[in-house]
C-alpha cells in the first residue's frame, strides 16, 4: 500500500483538523495548504470552505507568512533580495505582499550581512587574474540574491 492511499480517504473535517496542526506548527502560505489538501484528496471545491475557515481562525496569513519568510531565509541563510522575491512568487505572494516583507529587512543590516559574505569568500577564491577572482565573487554573491549593483561596491572595497 502506498503512503497516498492514506490521504485519499481523508474526508474534509479530518483534513481540516490535519491543516490546523500542520499551520499551528509553521507559517504556511495557501499554495502550501492546497498543494496538502490534493494530497489529501480533498478537490478544488470543497478546499474553498477549509481554507476560509482556517484564515478566519488565523491559522493561515500570507502577511504574516511572507514576512517571516523573507525574514527567516535572510537571517538565516543569508539571501539577498532577489533570491527572496523569486520564492516568494513561486509561492504565489502577491507584489504588494512581497513589498511589505522585504521592508522589514534593515537596509544598514543588510549592506553589512553583503559585506561579511563577501570578506568570507574573497580569500578563499583561487584564480589566475583579479578579473576571474571578481567574477567568481559576484557570481557568489548573484547565486546568493544581491543586487549587481551593490555587489560591484562591494568588491571595490575589498580590492
Amino acid at each position: 500500500m502506498k503512503k497516498n492511499d492514506n490521504y485519499s480517504k481523508l474526508t474534509p473535517l479530518a483534513a481540516l483538523d490535519k491543516l490546523k496542526h500542520y499551520c499551528a506548527y509553521q507559517e504556511r502560505c495557501h499554495a502550501d495548504v492546497s498543494n496538502k489538501l490534493f494530497g489529501y484528496g480533498i478537490n478544488s471545491l470543497e478546499q474553498g470552505p477549509i481554507i476560509a475557515y482556517l484564515i478566519e481562525e488565523n491559522y493561515l496569513n500570507e502577511e504574516r507568512y511572507a514576512t517571516q519568510f523573507a525574514g527567516g531565509h535572510y537571517r538565516l541563510k543569508k539571501w539577498g533580495r532577489i533570491k527572496i522575491v523569486q520564492a516568494l512568487k513561486q509561492k504565489q505572494i502577491s507584489e504588494y505582499l512581497i513589498k511589505r516583507a522585504l521592508k522589514e529587512i534593515d537596509e544598514d543590516d543588510y549592506l553589512e550581512t553583503l559585506h561579511k559574505l563577501a570578506e568570507a569568500k574573497w580569500p578563499g577564491i583561487k584564480a589566475p587574474s583579479i578579473l576571474h577572482r571578481r567574477q567568481k565573487c559576484k557570481m557568489y554573491l548573484m547565486q546568493k540574491g544581491y543586487e549587481p549593483h551593490l555587489i560591484n561596491e562591494v568588491i571595490k572595497q575589498l580590492e
